[in-house]
């Protein structure tokens, strides 16, 4: 007996057919995830080299808020969020000082900021995980329920030759590899976005490290200038 890709569709039974459906969901699922957040790293990527490269001019120039206004410029960088919302912070609290010191409040929201980005760029991969984790069961699911009817027909029957086991049999492991080949895509796909994404969020925490350095820097010299200026005026 040849084997018949098109014919086991053909006869396939309801329950089987539904597994298939349900795994055929899963495989669209993956598909999206995985091209969207490609496509989001590559706009953040590009985006945050745009940035960066105009950002430092404005920086060694203290110009605080041309680099805020240049952060609206690229919504899609995440590097630009996190400077953003860093400046922010920092000419805020310097303009109007409180009890906490402008260094100290501008590293709390950083941080805050760092955990929502961390969010969204790691966004979809528990979809990716769990079509991962899930769909091999799925297809064994219609493994075991292609069986089941395979030994059904043997019942009804009487007989237990081959011939009346076979369709059954084909059937259910048609499932299984079904279940599999959504599987194997998805966990590869899982690994490929976590190590791109463990390396965007690296690229940020050096980013945001020499950002607070450059701030430190600029505190202390414009309390030194203060203290040089309040001593000349005494």
């Amino acid at each position: 007996m040849s084997f018949d890709l098109v014919h086991v569709f053909q006869t396939m039974q309801p329950f089987a057919m539904a597994i298939v459906a349900v795994l055929a969901l899963m495989f669209i699922a993956m598909i999206t995830v995985f091209v969207e957040r490609v496509y989001v790293y590559f706009k953040s990527r590009r985006s945050s080299r745009k940035f960066a490269q105009a950002a430092g001019p404005l920086l060694e120039a203290t110009n605080h808020e041309g680099l805020m206004k240049l952060a609206r410029e690229y919504p899609g960088s995440h590097l630009a969020q996190l400077l953003a919302s860093g400046m922010k912070t920092y000419v805020a609290a310097v303009k109007q000082p409180g009890e906490l010191d402008p260094m100290e409040l501008t590293r709390r929201e950083m941080l805050r900021k760092t955990e929502q980005i961390s969010a969204d760029v790691r966004r979809g991969h528990s979809t990716l995980a769990s079509v991962g984790s899930v769909s091999p069961f799925v297809g064994l699911l219609g493994t075991v329920i292609g069986i089941i009817a395979a030994f059904q027909g043997i019942a009804a029957e009487g007989s237990g030759g081959l011939g009346a086991v076979s369709a059954g049999i084909a059937e259910a492991l048609v499932v299984t590899a079904i279940g599999l080949l959504v599987a194997i895509p998805a966990v590869l796909a899982f690994n490929f976005l976590s190590g791109k994404a463990d390396a965007l969020l690296l690229a940020l925490e050096q980013s945001k490290g020499e950002f607070l350095d450059y701030l430190e820097n600029q505190t202390r010299t414009s309390r030194g200038a203060e203290t040089r200026q309040s001593r000349a005026a005494a």
